[in-house]
């Protein structure tokens, strides 16, 4: 017969359940999604906000927006400073992005955006890793038509010929690469095939502006690739993303299609990290 205690809200809400179940979607609590608005709007702004300025970031008047923060401020989730009046995320907030950001693995939110990324400029993709020899490749998203590259997960990236590796020294503390990169270049010294230390600082430079490194080429005779940088939420290189392909059909334009939504791809895989782009 089902249980005669429950509530007429939860009754109510049953018609929701089932809708959602059928159609992908749930109503939600109206209140709630308003009262969001301004935790979104302190977020976007990084900085604590006087009322009429926070009210106006979220699109509400002050009068509205003042009991959802009273409300906030019982939670934890909204801090005022009893000198400046200024409102800003509590502590109860910064618990929940470090829960948040704790369970986070940067490889798990890289792997279904680089597959997409394939999928949408039909280029082989790439994830690296720092390793203990250096970027590794850990990830390979292949795309629908053949592209024969020589490259497969456990394959350890040269710091100075290639894109990858290059990314890697171009973000990466130098204490980290050092050592490998004196390495690379007594090896391609012997060679006859280092770049000049003038050469690289000028890459590694250009990569910084760029948020790309870029092969033409190199190290690969006939296959171009970019490289592209994803940062965690306090600001290190997480891991690097890489798009290669056949020359032929690799536009390697710092502004073209391949190279806009690589930096697209990295930049929302940061995001997710928990990385404000700052």
């Amino acid at each position: 017969m089902g249980d005669k205690n429950l509530d007429n809200e939860t009754l109510a809400e049953r018609p929701d359940e089932r809708a959602g179940k059928q159609g992908g979607d749930r109503r939600g609590i109206q209140s709630i999604e308003v009262g969001g608005a301004l935790l979104q709007a302190l977020v976007r702004q990084g900085a604590p906000m006087i009322l009429k300025e926070l009210a106006r970031e979220a699109g509400m008047p002050p009068a509205k927006a003042h009991p959802y923060l009273v409300s906030f401020g019982k939670l934890g989730l909204i801090e005022q400073d009893p000198l400046t009046g200024r409102y800003g995320l509590g502590a109860f907030a910064l618990q929940m992005g470090l829960s948040a950001l704790h369970g986070v693995n940067p490889l798990r939110v890289a792997t279904p955006e680089a597959a997409r990324l394939s999928d949408e400029i039909q280029q082989n993709v790439a994830i690296a890793v720092w390793g203990n020899h250096g970027p590794t490749i850990v990830s390979i998203e292949e795309c629908s038509r053949q592209v024969h590259v020589n490259m497969r997960v456990g394959t350890v990236m040269d710091l100075l010929t290639s894109a990858t590796g290059r990314t890697f020294a171009a973000f990466l503390p130098a204490r980290v690469t050092h050592t490998l990169i004196e390495e690379d270049f007594a090896r391609l010294a012997a060679a006859n095939g280092a770049p000049t230390r003038e050469q690289l600082a000028a890459e590694l430079a250009e990569i910084r502006r760029e948020r790309l490194a870029r092969a033409v080429g190199k190290p690969i005779p006939g296959i171009n690739a970019f490289t592209a940088p994803v940062f965690d939420h306090t600001g290190h290189l997480a891991l690097a993303i890489t798009a290669m392909g056949p020359a032929a059909s690799f536009d390697p334009a710092w502004d073209g299609p391949v190279a806009t939504k690589l930096r697209a791809c990295a930049e929302a895989i940061s995001a997710r990290l928990g990385n404000t782009g700052t």
